[in-house]
């Protein structure tokens, strides 16, 4: 008999399901979502490898500029825990990025000190949920930044 899935199991497959939908939206559409909760705002889809199973994994992301750069915030809402992604490039920081429908490769880093706090700002400025994120956690929330690789 088939044990009953959790609901830990059907929160996380529903993510995975939005996951999926938002990019195939995006790629449907130049890089730019259609509707939901990130219409209107800057996504991109980034690309790690998985830090345990080597796979690729596919992530959208609201990201910010910070000149040709591009940031992102490993914020998963507040969580306790870093999300994946962000555990997969520390491993692995040669990237795939996709934004308004263009593919690059990417070197993911992650900035210290006074950048550090300079891009968050930033990013929470254009963003306001990042500045409630950092309220519902007491863990350091990441900043991303990737450097294009030409």
């Amino acid at each position: 008999m088939a044990r009953p899935r959790s609901k830990f199991h059907h929160a996380v497959s529903s993510f995975a399901d939005f996951n999926r939908n938002l990019i195939a939206d995006m790629r449907a559409h130049e890089g730019k979502p259609t509707s939901g909760p990130f219409l209107g705002r800057d996504v991109l889809i980034l690309t790690t490898q998985g830090a345990k199973s080597g796979e690729a994994r596919e992530n959208p992301l609201v990201y910010t500029r910070d000149g040709d750069h591009y940031v992102i915030v490993a914020s998963k809402g507040g969580a306790p825990t870093h999300p994946a992604w962000y555990h997969n490039l520390v491993a692995h920081p040669d990237v795939s990025v996709e934004v308004k429908g263009e593919t690059f490769k990417a070197h993911a880093h992650i900035p210290q000190g006074d950048e550090y706090e300079r891009l968050y700002q930033a990013h929470a400025e254009i963003n306001p949920t990042f500045h409630q994120y950092r309220k519902n956690t007491t863990r350091r929330i990441p900043v991303v930044v990737l450097e294009r690789k030409d």
